[in-house]
């Protein structure tokens, strides 16, 4: 198992895994090393062949799985993350080669709405980690992506994340980690003890430079310390771009591991909850019901339509509301006591005048009755005319008097014509 440790992650290359992850991807590599099918997965676990996916009820779609469930699919990012490998070997290890020929994948299936990438990773490697991230990025807007650290999205796993629309959390979970590290061992006095001793015979100055067998050099050490922080720069302007972050923030975070409540505030992450509800609530939203679907076709013209049907119907309410308060006023005043002898008044004030019901009624009890032969009063004046046709006024108004125009129009307004 160190032999493939030391394969997969070498002295001096740089790795992108939380601090103190060595002892879990030892025991990741052991436990995927046991796996009865270890031999036959290895064989496979290169670059992705012809005839990627398994068919159904095949064994190995247990280790391409390709999942969806109410159009969301799901990709798992899970264990040692590795760049030569084309499988997602349970909880222990996936490769970057499985996770992008997933998403191109669900990217061009009409069934999936939307891609959810569910994390629990200390991290891994950091060759093909930032190639993939930029494949995710660039896939944002073509279909939604959501990021779920259930439990955890560390280094490696965090960049993959941070390319997703939104980070959810979970409650006992955390996100962080953005740094790069790498080691080198001097076995040197040890060997010295065990009296042995290593000899080099190569070409190239720098050949055999951070070799175990003696101390590290100090310009090795500088040299090495240039690449690692490269990487650093690298990984900090992606997440940087990803989040909407500003780079300094980005790396004021020193590789730091966040809780959930901890990564919401430093702006890693967008929100807090269970990988079953927030999944949920995906899909929920990619899934909107008939109601809300029905809301989002309303058509600007439709909106404009409807505005000016309400507006209609408000100016249609208000003139009937204006004639009805109109019919009142004028039935106050013609048919108050203080009419009868003054018609003449009470028609002047009732349609040549906007003063309210009391007023005239009070101004007609003022002014001075007015003597009629033959009778007086409206009731007389409507007499003399007869009974005119319902709900006309005379035919020939031009020799009627003022007061029977009045009276007429009176009618017609009351409802008595």
């Amino acid at each position: 198992m160190s032999n493939l440790m030391a394969a997969l992650f070498p002295e001096g290359r740089g790795a992108l895994v939380d601090e103190g992850a060595a002892g879990e991807i030892a025991a990741c590599l052991s436990a995927a090393m046991s796996d009865p099918r270890a031999p036959e997965l290895m064989s496979v676990q290169g670059a992705a062949e012809d005839g990627f996916w398994p068919a159904p009820g095949h064994w190995m779609t247990a280790y391409r799985p390709y999942v969806v469930a109410n159009g969301v699919l799901q990709i798992p990012v899970k264990g040692v993350l590795l760049a030569n490998l084309s499988l997602a070997w349970g909880a222990y290890a996936t490769g970057y080669v499985y996770i992008r020929r997933a998403l191109e994948r669900g990217l061009a299936d009409p069934q999936v709405k939307g891609i959810a990438l569910l994390c629990d990773s200390p991290g891994g490697e950091v060759a093909g980690n930032f190639d993939l991230v930029d494949a995710i990025f660039a896939a944002r807007g073509t279909k939604p992506i959501r990021a779920f650290a259930h439990e955890r999205a560390y280094s490696a796993a965090y960049s993959i994340a941070s390319a997703a629309d939104r980070i959810v959390v979970s409650r006992t979970g955390g996100v962080g980690s953005v740094g790069v590290v790498t080691s080198h061992t001097d076995a040197s006095v040890a060997l010295e003890r065990a009296g042995l001793k290593v000899t080099f015979i190569f070409a190239g100055r720098h050949k055999v430079d951070g070799n175990p067998t003696e101390p590290l050099p100090d310009a090795v050490k500088a040299r090495w310390q240039a690449r690692i922080d490269e990487l650093m720069d690298v990984f900090v302007a992606t997440v940087a771009r990803n989040r909407g972050m500003k780079a300094e923030a980005v790396r004021a975070t020193e590789a730091l591991t966040y809780t959930a409540s901890q990564s919401i505030a430093a702006g890693l992450a967008d929100e807090i909850g269970s990988l079953a509800d927030a999944v949920a609530a995906f899909a929920a939203d990619l899934n909107p019901s008939s109601e809300d679907e029905t809301m989002s076709t309303i058509t600007e013209a439709d909106h404009a339509a409807a505005v000016a049907s309400a507006r209609s119907a408000g100016e249609t309410a208000g003139q009937a509301a204006g004639a009805a308060s109109a019919k009142t006023r004028i039935q106050a005043i013609l048919g108050a006591d203080e009419a009868n002898g003054r018609e003449t008044l009470a028609q002047h004030f009732a349609f040549q005048t906007d003063l309210p019901a009391e007023a005239a009624v009070a101004a007609l009890g003022a002014a001075p009755k007015a003597a009629a032969p033959g009778g007086s009063g409206l009731a007389a004046d409507m007499a003399r005319e007869g009974q005119p046709n319902l709900g006309a006024p005379p035919a020939d108004q031009s020799r009627m008097s003022e007061t029977d125009k009045g009276a007429a129009a009176a009618k017609a307004l009351l409802g008595k014509a």
